[in-house]
């Protein structure tokens, strides 16, 4: 089921991002020569019209062969005859599917999971909250005096306070009742509770919502992780390829399959925001030369991006060498 998993997850967000370069430049009228996913020789072809459309033996790549994308075409339905606005949307649109992936995907988790509502679901044995009277079933209205409209109000009052003791106020049977309850200090999660569990519902509104709020909040760790690994407070070394993915999704597995969608969630966003990186061979660095060459007329002639570009693709695969010898010793060979 690993294999299964990770083939699929691999196949489905290389899809997705070269749909999205696909999609766009027909749109545009750019003649596309090749759609094919995964990469090496191909045991399934099909030209249809001006495109051949192909499946290739080993699903870690794909791509979306665009006339004169890598080199100077007199196609005037080609990819570098076409005005910088066009091919900036063409390049800037396989990450901006991987984003919709992700946003859809977290949204598809959140409507699963549900979302916690003020009221609990339960109370757990012998903690503070059943102490003080505290019942399933209750909803929790105030602490301190301060509204809890949503469960993170619970929460969020709950872990900032400062004091040993809070009044919970609840509705119980239509009447409020406050109770006074001790706070215990959880080492684990590194924070106050009372022990109580809320109580889940499902709400398409408030899942489309997550979804956007979660993607926000994962893309702003990942940049983060993107600033430290600039400033060597993260070390390359920490960095994983295909083995370590394979690895991730095998133990992701063992918890269920809606945390495999949240590795592919995880693993989509990853792709939207390196592939939009400013360096040569990526989508980003292509947008720059895009930007660049607006600004400076032809002094950067197609040959020289293009080989610039080449020793971007050089330098990426050094780098996916490296990444995957070091998940090999992580992952299969850790006594080493």
């Amino acid at each position: 089921m690993t294999i299964i998993y990770a083939i699929l997850i691999f196949c489905v967000l290389i899809f997705v991002h070269e749909l999205g370069h696909f999609i766009v430049a027909k749109a545009c009228g750019i003649k596309v020569n090749q759609f094919a996913i995964g990469m090496g020789p191909a045991f399934f072809k099909k030209q249809k019209g001006e495109t051949l459309y192909a499946l290739r033996i080993f699903p870690i790549g794909g791509f979306c062969a665009m006339e004169g994308e890598d080199e100077d075409s007199d196609d005037p339905r080609a990819f570098n005859r076409q005005p910088a606005w066009q091919r900036a949307l063409v390049l800037a649109a396989g990450s901006f599917m991987n984003l919709l992936t992700c946003v859809v995907l977290l949204i598809i988790i959140a409507f699963w999971a549900g979302q916690p509502t003020t009221t609990l679901d339960q109370v757990m044995d012998g903690s503070p909250a059943q102490k003080a009277g505290i019942h399933a079933g209750d909803r929790i209205v105030a602490i301190d005096g301060q509204a809890t409209d949503e469960w993170d109000d619970i929460t969020g009052i709950i872990s900032d306070n400062k004091n040993d003791q809070i009044c919970v106020t609840v509705e119980r049977d239509g009447k409020n009742m406050d109770l006074d309850t001790q706070l215990e200090y959880d080492k684990e999660q590194k924070r106050y509770m009372i022990g109580i569990t809320p109580a889940m519902k499902r709400n398409p509104i408030q899942a489309f919502g997550a979804g956007i709020r979660n993607t926000g909040k994962m893309t702003v760790m990942m940049y983060d992780i993107l600033r430290q690994l600039f400033t060597g407070d993260v070390s390359v070394k920490e960095l994983s390829g295909p083995v370590g993915i394979v690895y991730a999704v095998n133990e992701t597995a063992k918890s269920g399959a809606i945390y495999v969608v949240y590795l592919a969630a995880l693993l989509s966003l990853n792709l939207a925001i390196i592939n939009m990186l400013p360096f040569p061979a990526l989508d980003g660095g292509r947008l720059l030369f895009l930007l660049i060459r607006k600004i400076t007329g032809r002094k950067v002639s197609d040959e020289m991006e293009s080989r610039i570009h080449f020793i971007g693709i050089m330098l990426l695969m050094l780098l996916m060498v490296y990444v995957t010898f070091n998940d090999v010793i992580k992952f299969i060979l850790p006594e080493f």
